[in-house]
């Protein structure tokens, strides 16, 4: 726990020792702790020298802690301070790396990279060194599995980093939306969908690409990593173009207009719906059997007044019982239309459900 200060595993067992006791001499120390004397020592050196134990004048000198509050709080200041000053030299050092690749040879702003260990190492890193934004669309299959990167993905957004996630629809329909896909959108993940997603891709904010190597590849060993450069702007320009006609995945908490008058199994139906997953796979997300879920479905309907699934659609538009698509802060207008509301005669598009074919 307080390896960021210093202390190792056996440290912080003598630290919480002499915090939990009155004042102790060596010996009385070596009593309690299995530790040996030369060991101790070092300890207990370390631990005077952070400022985290006092000794007495006494002979043989007594060990006391100083108070946690104020000694590790004087550390912990002195570590961010190092963070601090090692982000501002990480700057410069990306500011040099950008200077030398402006001049760069054409072929070096293109890298292939192969094998499956290789692959999986360099997504991780590039999803870890992002500075302000992820972007990336979700489509089968995988370098890394979803369940390796969603500890990495919490660990970012608790950072800070936004996510903006474009899930291809056949994808998402064998993943758990509940168990894998909503924990992340809980925690600040911007998730959308669209029916077919032409390419697997990750974006680190504006200075690298990587997508497989292969067209529709049954499994990824070789990936594409594209530095600054049009190609990369292209990329870039490809997912915005995605992402102002996908369709959002409300948040489980999200607080919709009209979500009041529904029960959380009817929101969440509609909302599988409403990403445009088949019915057999909206069954199985909601842990129902077929049967089952064309009776809810039945009575969702009911309960909208209508008669055709596509008018349970532009229904549960008109009622605000889906999230209508915004476009992100950074595209022109966007800040303008958040403050005067649509256009005059302008209406969001209805949301697009599935087909209106006979079960």
């Amino acid at each position: 726990m307080l390896e960021i200060v210093g202390l190792d595993s056996t440290a912080q067992t003598v630290y919480e020792l002499l915090i939990d006791n009155p004042p102790a001499t060596f010996d009385e120390i070596c009593t309690r702790v299995d530790i040996g004397d030369a060991c101790l020592r070092k300890v207990l050196e370390r631990l005077l020298c952070l400022g985290l134990v006092k000794s007495t004048a006494s002979v043989p000198p007594k060990f006391t802690a100083t108070a946690p509050d104020v000694a590790l709080e004087v550390l912990l200041l002195e570590q961010q301070e190092r963070i601090k000053r090692a982000r501002l030299y990480v700057e410069q050092l990306a500011g040099r790396y950008v200077r030398t690749a402006a001049g760069r040879e054409p072929a070096e702003l293109v890298e292939v990279v192969s094998g499956q260990q290789a692959v999986a190492q360099l997504v991780e890193q590039i999803v870890r060194s992002t500075s302000h934004e992820i972007r990336f669309i979700d489509k089968h299959p995988y370098a890394v599995g979803p369940t390796v990167l969603a500890p990495v993905e919490a660990e970012m957004l608790r950072r800070g980093i936004t996510y903006r996630a474009l899930y291809d629809t056949a994808g998402l329909a064998t993943r758990s939306i509940q168990a894998e896909i909503e924990p992340a959108i809980a925690l600040g993940e911007q998730a959308r969908v669209i029916p077919q997603a032409p390419v697997k891709l990750i974006l680190s904010d504006r200075r690298l690409a990587l997508l497989p190597l292969q067209s529709n590849p049954t499994t990824i060993d070789s990936v594409v990593a594209v530095h600054p450069s049009a190609m990369l702007d292209a990329l870039g320009a490809l997912f915005e173009a995605l992402w102002r006609t996908a369709l959002p995945i409300p948040a489980p908490t999200a607080k919709l207009a009209g979500a009041s008058s529904l029960t959380p199994e009817d929101a969440r139906l509609i909302a599988l719906l409403t990403a445009g997953l088949p019915d057999q796979a909206v069954a199985r997300q909601l842990g129902l059997s077929y049967r089952t879920f064309q009776r809810r479905l039945g009575a969702l309907i009911e309960h909208l007044g209508v008669r055709t699934r596509f008018q349970a659609g532009l229904q549960a538009a008109f009622r605000g019982l889906v999230p209508a698509p915004s476009p992100p802060a950074d595209l022109p207008g966007a800040q303008a239309q958040r403050e005067s509301g649509p256009a005059d005669g302008e209406q969001h598009p209805a949301p697009r459900t599935p087909d209106d074919r006979p079960d």
